[in-house]
């Protein structure tokens, strides 16, 4: 799809990818961790402090209101990214995390005992223990969604598992282990029914599928900026607007207060309820030029040329004997991630002779431990593609695979 001019032209844009490791160049493709970052991000936190640094919504003078105005331009370019109806239904949070924790946190009083949230096999921690945490205050029982030995949900007992009882379904859209895209559509349609409020946890997603919040009709959708080439330590909440009217606040503090007296405090309209304090100014204003340079390659490019390069890889990975590879064969409902194991050999290990070779991967249990145990496996190794990857990094991993698979079989 993009020449190979192209795709150099991108990633002469990221500095980092010139950096030697051990005498090797860089072949990053630990992406579903966190991006790296261009130039124009880059240049944008330095432009922040040089040019506008003062607080936000509490200053009339010059650089307060400029500091202002860019906050809220993000925030109308996040509505604009993801389809939102309203830029008040964005809330500014630390990331995916803190706005899963936030959700878990301001709905409990609508869990008794006795009530259920359903969860999945495929669920990073971040979207496990905040639910666990909930049900063990409130007597409240966590249901699992299975799944198969591709890691597919099993929706015949997703529809078996929900129920009148159900108050809220959380499942990710994107699995960061096998790079599986879920239904969540149908999973949303199906949880309406039974009038159970819907959580999708898409860290995985943006500049990975194109994003309709609207038209997929999710209650809460959450994700961050440093995996989609922006800054750490930045992410959102989106919420549908009527939802997050009738939810108490997170956090309390300074800039979510309408009135405040001894006697009584009343709350900021939306989106300011929810975010209490001093927000990542830098982190927010710094988003908007990743959403930008997003934007100018296209969401769409992105997503197909990370097709190929996971096809690519699969392809080739699948040579190697003695390597277990998760996530199915089926690429349409895949993502640029792929997690696998080497026959005998511990994941850490390999990861760290790779490393030798300048190659950045994952290793460990990814942070879904429940799914490694689904796997009988202590851990994974994981690659995950971006836009600034190349066919001859792939090809370089096979070569490294292969040498690291031959040194720890011999000593």
């Amino acid at each position: 799809m993009f020449s190979k001019e192209k795709i150099q032209e991108i990633r002469d844009q990221f500095p980092i990818l010139k950096k030697k490791i051990y005498s090797n160049s860089l072949v990053y493709i630990d992406n579903a961790a966190t991006t790296q970052k261009p130039f124009q991000v880059i240049k944008a936190s330095e432009i922040y402090y040089s040019t506008i640094n003062s607080n936000v919504h509490r200053g009339l003078h010059f650089l307060s209101q400029e500091s202002t105005f860019y906050v809220e331009n993000v925030r109308k370019k996040i509505q604009k990214f993801i389809h939102a109806k309203h830029s008040s239904e964005i809330i500014f949070t630390k990331g995916t995390t803190e706005s899963i924790n936030l959700v878990a946190s301001s709905i409990s009083f609508l869990i008794k005992k006795g009530d259920e949230i359903i969860i999945s096999y495929l669920e990073h921690h971040s979207n496990i223990v905040p639910w666990q945490i909930l049900c063990s205050k409130k007597k409240a029982l966590l249901k699992i969604i299975p799944i198969n030995q591709d890691g597919l949900l099993q929706l015949e007992y997703f529809n078996f598992l929900i129920s009148e009882k159900t108050k809220i379904v959380a499942i990710n859209h994107i699995s960061n282990v096998l790079g599986i895209i879920n239904p969540v559509k149908n999973i949303i349609d199906k949880s309406h029914e039974y009038g159970a409020l819907v959580l999708i946890d898409g860290a995985q997603v943006p500049s990975s599928l194109d994003l309709d919040v609207q038209d997929l009709n999710a209650d809460f959708y959450v994700f961050s900026a440093h995996k989609m080439y922006g800054p750490t330590g930045i992410g959102i909440l989106y919420g549908k607007e009527k939802i997050l009217n009738s939810l108490d606040p997170y956090q309390t503090g300074g800039e979510m207060i309408n009135k405040v007296s001894f006697d009584q405090t009343t709350y900021s309209d939306l989106p300011f309820k929810f975010e209490a304090g001093t927000p990542n100014i830098e982190g927010i204003i710094v988003w908007g030029e990743a959403i930008d340079f997003v934007e100018k390659i296209g969401v769409e490019n992105i997503q197909n040329y990370k097709k190929e390069l996971l096809s690519y890889a699969i392809k080739l990975l699948s040579r190697i004997d003695g390597i277990q590879l998760y996530g199915g064969s089926d690429l349409k409902k895949r993502s640029s991630i792929i997690s696998f194991n080497l026959s005998k050999l511990h994941c850490f290990d390999v990861g760290s002779i790779l490393d030798r070779f300048g190659i950045a991967v994952r290793t460990g249990h990814l942070c879904a431990q429940p799914l490694m145990n689904f796997f009988n496996v202590k851990g994974m190794i994981r690659a995950s593609f971006s836009i600034y990857n190349t066919f001859e990094e792939i090809d370089y991993l096979f070569d490294s695979i292969l040498k690291t698979k031959k040194f720890l079989l011999k000593h």
